[in-house]
């Protein structure tokens, strides 16, 4: 079992309560290729913070026994927050400035919202592109989900998103498309929750030299990475997502819709629901289209369908995520070898210097002028 370290306060009840219990057994000791330091940067509104580091720490604490975790939560300053938010995000977090004179091993950046068409013009977009090129000098590896994922790609190659007609939501079947040590040890069809508005292009992603991993026929790219200084990987879809993750963001458009905050009645998750779930949910629509109040929202039957969907992507995620965090481990090992084997160097070195200044001092004078004229016959003044 994964230990971790977090080295922001916990609070009441908030999933890093047990982690600072457990973490309290070991001790993280910076010369150990299995002791990994990883940020979170959890760009996700208020009603998914929270959710969003639980979902990522149960990842993480899926890793294989003995390597030991220190877990950083960031924050980037220009994404918009609600009090509620901030409060959290004041008590939890490191701003992501504190990043810049740093290394970590491993790094996590979310999606969230958009609130713009174009990327270029949300408000943390300097900070995350900053980020971005921060990151490929200071870590062996990130990980960008979602939109982190299509910023990143506009960043480092000028791949633009594109527009959905309607949003890609649902669990989609997928497939192991490529021979890759972070996912081999997947099964060859999987299932990945997606739930986005724009998408980037397969074609696009390989004219640049992308890697495609997974793939869905229904939903497009699912997984694919970039070598560079640091390996860049990126998720389209959420294997963190927990089973009533997409039941509780559907909840959430319809309430946007009864509240005539979006004027078309959001499309169902495909793949997800239990056909009974589907008529249930089908006639609630109806009444919503017929009679749209806020108060119907109360007679979504979250509790019921909460206890009847299920999570068939978890394990897949935790794969990915254990052969991430060995391939970080095995790039501190490298790290740290050749670190020692240059202060070996440097001792020899300076043993060998230490030995010739010994000798040279303890010549007879009949000694020093044979030394001499072989020094002259070399050059040596």
């Amino acid at each position: 079992m994964i230990q971790f370290n977090a080295t922001a306060p916990c609070v009441d009840n908030g999933p890093l309560e047990a982690t600072r219990l457990r973490g309290t057994r070991d001790v993280f000791r910076e010369s150990d290729s299995n002791c990994i330091d990883i940020g979170l940067v959890n760009n996700m509104p208020a009603a998914a913070l929270e959710a969003t580091e639980r979902q990522f720490c149960a990842l993480l604490d899926a890793a294989p026994d003995g390597i030991v975790v220190r877990l950083t939560f960031y924050a980037l300053p220009g994404v918009p927050r609600t009090d509620v938010g901030r409060r959290r995000v004041a008590t939890l977090y490191s701003d992501v400035s504190d990043l810049w004179n740093s290394h970590v091993d491993g790094l996590i950046v979310t999606g969230t919202e958009p609130q713009s068409a174009n990327l270029m013009e949300e408000p943390y977009w300097g900070t995350l592109t900053r980020l971005l090129e921060w990151a490929e000098r200071h870590t062996y590896s990130t990980v960008c989900s979602c939109l982190a994922a299509h910023a990143a790609v506009l960043q480092i190659d000028g791949i633009e998103r594109q527009r959905l007609s309607d949003k890609r939501f649902g669990v989609f079947d997928c497939a192991r498309v490529s021979d890759h040590w972070l996912t081999a040890t997947i099964p060859a069809r999987l299932q990945m929750p997606h739930s986005r508005w724009n998408d980037i292009a397969e074609d696009a992603l390989m004219a640049c030299g992308y890697r495609i991993l997974t793939r869905s026929q229904h939903a497009g790219v699912d997984a694919f990475v970039k070598q560079r200084k640091s390996l860049f990987v990126f998720f389209q879809g959420h294997p963190e997502y927990e089973a009533d993750t997409l039941l509780r963001e559907y909840r959430r458009d319809i309430g946007r819709f009864l509240r005539r905050e979006r004027d078309s009645f959001p499309s169902m998750p495909q793949g997800y629901f239990a056909q009974d779930a589907v008529n249930a949910l089908t006639a609630l629509r109806e009444r919503a289209l017929l009679d749209r109040r806020e108060k119907l929202l109360t007679d979504f039957p979250i509790d019921l369908l909460a206890g009847k969907v299920r999570n068939t992507w978890h394990s897949a995620g935790v794969s990915v995520y254990r052969n991430w965090l060995l391939y970080l481990c095995e790039q501190k090992e490298r790290r740290l070898k050749a670190r020692q084997g240059r202060r070996e160097s440097k001792r020899v070195r300076a043993m060998s210097f230490g030995s010739s200044q010994q000798t040279g001092a303890q010549q007879t004078p009949a000694d020093r002028p044979a030394r001499r004229l072989e020094e002259t016959r070399h050059g040596t003044p």
